[in-house]
């Protein structure tokens, strides 16, 4: 087969593709000189790479079909004519067939990954390619640093009028984890500049995003969050909603359905997105215990190293907190129950206790970085005293929620279902991972009104017909599944305090 370019008039293909593809007739490919897979570059008024299939009844000859995106990138409409020809695969294939090979890649190397990634030049057989290699033979904390600055630099890089910017990230994998805005209205409220980005949820049954979205607008473009940031102190934004990193979006895409994450890929992701928001100061929680991402303390004392480590080389100081996480954070799992419990802590309510604490512990870390003495003390005044709230609505009115809202305002799910305990005993278990199901099966983090709420904890008493957790749901028939997933995979062992009684052998 020959190369050759040819003119064809394209068509809008109406598909929401994940890939850059296009179809096109097989004579057209035999004469242009692609096969299934390879890539032709398609020219209108701009250039754009696109991903060939191919078909000899679903296309017409003389003609592309290319889905929006792509044809909004080369620059066309519908029916023009464009120029379209062979494209060779671009020199960051042989990158990632290096580090397959185990071998060490500099900078220019990443860069030409990352940009390729970017541009869509890439396949997703190619970006799998390219995370299986890196789940396999990891990189070295030089080439994280060049991964992190690469990703970093492809989007915009917030600035701010401070020589201090601090942030907060949580590596998750615990469920009812709602200390971000009590941790970024604390801090804001002791006078230190926090432009918090969080995340939706990926696997688990709420993210930050999720939740606090039900009582404000999470929707922040760059310049908004940036002028409320200087005017109040804190955000709580959808990092998705901006610029920041974009190349670690259309990674997490390949990544999640491949069920790996890559330690050297999660590093930069965290690292990238905190370049990206101006952070010169860094907290991160490490969650840690059975059914998180980092089941033991040796787990989470390597990732803290790395990621000290990691700031280092890229000049942001980085401070770790390794916290317990072998049950869920509070009572409440699921974006309502999760908002509500949050916001009631914030208006002065000593329970959960769990998340007072570790609330206060996360603040104090980024407070005694600032100067401050005794910081989670000073955390824990700075809640104590309403300071925190008053700090919280200010950022709740700024990025568009009601000045007068309330824990009380909001509402989980209309159908419910206790599940009680059908034995009495202690709780010596609650399963994280079980937990998620559950709440995930009722219809969150997509059904607002959907999760859990907890009653019954580790090491708690337990009596035969007590309700130890109530399944909230928007519909019944989610409920319905939520109340099967709950008697498939029970997320708490009861048993009594006697494990086993033992005996000599003439004892009856």
């Amino acid at each position: 087969m020959g190369e050759e370019e040819m003119k064809l008039t394209v068509r809008l293909y109406d598909i929401d593709a994940s890939e850059p593809t296009v179809l096109l007739h097989d004579d057209d490919c035999l004469e242009i000189g692609v096969a299934e897979n390879d890539r032709i570059t398609i020219t209108g008024r701009h250039r754009a790479v696109g991903l060939v299939s191919r078909s000899d009844t679903l296309v017409n000859r003389g003609e592309v079909l290319v889905p929006e995106a792509l044809l909004r990138k080369c620059g066309a409409s519908d029916g023009d004519v464009v120029t379209v020809a062979y494209s060779h695969k671009p020199d960051s294939v042989r990158s990632i067939r290096k580090k397959m090979d185990g071998l060490k890649l500099n900078r220019d190397e990443i860069d030409s990954i990352v940009e390729d990634i970017l541009d869509n030049k890439l396949s997703k057989i190619e970006i799998s390619a390219w995370l299986t290699s890196l789940y396999i033979n990891g990189m070295d904390i030089d080439e994280i640093a060049d991964f992190t600055m690469s990703m970093a630099e492809t989007g915009d890089i917030l600035e701010f009028d401070s020589p201090a910017v601090f942030d907060f990230h949580s590596l998750g994998g615990i469920p009812g984890n709602k200390i971000t805005p009590i941790v970024v209205s604390i801090v804001a409220a002791a006078g230190i500049m926090i432009p918090k980005t969080s995340s939706r949820a990926i696997s688990s049954a709420c993210g930050t995003s999720d939740f606090v979205e039900t009582f404000c607008d999470v929707e922040l473009d760059a310049d908004t969050l940036r002028n409320i940031t200087h005017e109040i102190g804190g955000v709580f934004s959808w990092g998705g909603s901006m610029n920041l990193a974009p190349v670690d979006d259309l990674v997490i895409k390949v990544e999640h359905p491949l069920g790996i994450n890559p330690r050297a890929q999660m590093l930069a992701s965290i690292m990238s997105k905190k370049v990206a928001i101006g952070a010169t100061h860094l907290v991160v929680d490490i969650p840690t215990g059975a059914g998180t991402k980092v089941p033991t303390i040796e787990d989470a004392r390597a990732y803290a190293k790395d990621l000290m480590d990691l700031g280092e080389k890229i000049g942001m100081h980085v401070e770790c907190a390794i916290t317990y996480a072998d049950q869920p954070v509070g009572s409440a799992v699921g974006p309502k129950l999760e908002a509500r419990e949050c916001i009631a802590v914030l208006e002065g309510s000593d329970h959960p206790a769990s998340v007072i604490e570790k609330a206060c512990d996360c603040a104090g870390i980024i407070l005694e970085i600032a100067g401050f003495e005794n910081g989670a003390a000073k955390a824990r005044q700075i809640l104590e005293s309403g300071e925190a709230h008053r700090k919280f609505m200010e950022i709740v009115v700024a990025q568009g929620g009601d000045p007068n809202l309330k824990s009380t305002d909001l509402e989980p799910g209309e159908y419910s279902y206790d599940v009680v305990s059908t034995k009495s005993g202690y709780v010596h278990a609650v399963k994280n991972k079980d937990v998620v199901a559950i709440a995930k099966a009722a219809g969150a983090p997509a059904d607002k009104g959907a999760g859990l709420l907890i009653f019954k904890k580790k090491g708690q008493r337990v009596q035969q017909g007590d309700v130890l957790f109530t399944i909230y749901a928007d519909n019944e028939a989610k409920l319905k599944r939520a109340v099967e997933t709950a008697r498939k995979y029970p997320p708490m062992d009861i048993e009594g305090m006697l494990i086993k009684r033992v005996a000599p052998p003439n004892v009856r």
